[in-house]
């Protein structure tokens, strides 16, 4: 077995249970896995190609895109490390909370070239905290 062929690392990424979105440093979705299909509605083939916009929130963009652009120049993120809780865009218009886990690609001279994320679904968890805090 060689586990540097890349349709194992295809495999292990379309077997993951959560979401994974692989952007380049200009927000451009490279990478979408089963799960991305099944917690925001867009297929691979609808994902790859467009912006991270595609499931970012109107009202989150200018946010989302300040911080985006930062981490590309600092190379450094904020949330590293730790999973973030926010909104975010399901195909039907749903807005979704989201639990993500972002980390920053970089090459061999570690120059950012892009950004992964995994994801789940928090919407669930989140209606039942906000309900037990309003008891």
């Amino acid at each position: 077995m060689n586990l540097s062929d890349p349709r194992l690392l295809q495999a292990v990424l379309d077997g993951l249970p959560d979401a994974f979105v692989l952007a380049d440093v200009q927000g451009v979705i490279h990478a979408w896995n089963p799960a991305a299909q099944r917690l925001f509605g867009f297929t691979r083939e609808e994902a790859v190609g467009e912006n991270l916009n595609l499931i970012v929130p109107e009202r989150f963009r200018a946010a989302h895109d300040a911080g985006f652009a930062r981490a590309i120049a600092t190379g450094e993120l904020r949330v590293a490390g730790r999973v973030m809780r926010t909104r975010a865009n399901h195909k039907d218009g749903r807005k979704l909370y989201v639990d993500f886990a972002f980390a920053l690609l970089k090459d061999a001279q570690g120059s950012v070239v892009g950004v992964y994320s995994t994801a789940r679904d928090a919407t669930e968890a989140h209606l039942k905290a906000q309900g037990a805090a309003a008891s």
